[in-house]
């Protein structure tokens, strides 16, 4: 199990972005096996590392579909192989040691 942080931005004339976030979070319907969830800056998923970057290709290109000639998208992959990695599991951990 994996987890993400992306961040995706279509290079548009508008400055607001949130509908832009809004289609390239539909896209994760297509995807019910992963767990995501919408932060200020980014949204985070977990799942299967095999999954997770099916969904990131997904999510970059959905601007694209709409017209939008350039997207700049960040990712940040934590792929931990010795035990199990939940989004919830990894704020726990901070918690417990504050």
């Amino acid at each position: 199990m994996s987890t993400c942080s992306i961040s995706i931005i279509p290079k548009t004339k508008e400055v607001s972005v949130s509908a832009w976030v809004a289609k390239c979070l539909k896209v994760l319907d297509d995807f019910p096996d992963l767990k995501y969830t919408l932060t200020a800056m980014s949204t985070q998923i977990e799942g299967p590392t095999d999954r997770l970057f099916e969904a990131i290709r997904a999510m970059h290109e959905a601007p694209f579909k709409d017209g939008v000639k350039r997207v700049y998208t960040v990712v940040h992959l934590d792929d931990r192989r010795d035990k199990e990695l939940t989004l919830d599991g990894k704020v726990t951990s901070v918690q417990k040691k504050l």
